[in-house]
């Protein structure tokens, strides 16, 4: 059984944390949807809040300390990111944004990215396409098309005639992600199980 690798990117601030509840609730629907097509999935969680001094820090000095490394190195090596941020002066979190300055720009190229965020009101909800969908195009990351916002009002609602409920929209987001996960060759698969592109169109070939 092939097993692919998730990892949740949260930047919630306070404990617990609203963001790090939307992160784990779209993290179970991708993985719940995973297993439906027999994957196996390692999932991890990368809290910003415990890596704000070592984000800090690095940006003075330049070296990232063994925590912020390892953490790095779990994102980019990920078959597919969740990445969650509080809303702050109608945009993404300064931590959230810190952290991925730190991603280099060719690293998550083609990796399938599932885009999330949670604030007070509604109102800011197109945080989603006016700046967390620009930052992962600029690292040429796979956004999937379902995006999720959570405002105060949303968790525990079930929505109305217009609009889905909360939970509606993670199993949507999570499915759409997970699809696009497994339509991809698992980063972490020995060479020799990655069937080449031209070997593919050769056999795509009809006589």
């Amino acid at each position: 059984m092939q097993t692919l690798k998730l990892v949740a990117v949260s930047a919630g601030l306070s404990s617990p944390s609203s963001t790090r509840l939307l992160a784990d609730r779209l993290l179970q629907a991708a993985r719940y949807r995973l297993a439906e097509q027999e994957y196996a999935v390692d999932v991890q969680v990368v809290e910003l809040r415990d890596l704000a001094v070592d984000i800090a820090k690095n940006f003075v000095t330049g070296f990232p300390s063994a925590a912020l490394q390892a953490a790095i190195d779990t994102v980019t090596g990920a078959d597919g990111v969740i990445a969650v941020t509080p809303v702050f002066t109608a945009s993404y979190s300064g931590l959230f944004k810190s952290f991925f300055d730190l991603i280099d720009p060719a690293a998550l190229t083609g990796v399938p990215v599932l885009v999330g965020a949670t604030g007070g009101t509604a109102r800011h909800s197109l945080v989603l396409d006016h700046a967390l969908r620009p930052l992962f195009a600029y690292l040429r990351a796979l956004v999937a098309p379902t995006a999720v916002y959570a405002a105060s009002e949303d968790w525990g609602s079930g929505g109305d005639e217009y609009t889905d409920g909360l939970p509606s929209r993670i199993n949507r987001a999570g499915s759409e992600f997970a699809d696009m996960v497994a339509a991809r060759p698992s980063r972490n698969a020995d060479e020799d199980e990655i069937v080449p592109f031209e070997r593919q169109l050769a056999d795509l070939r009809l006589d």
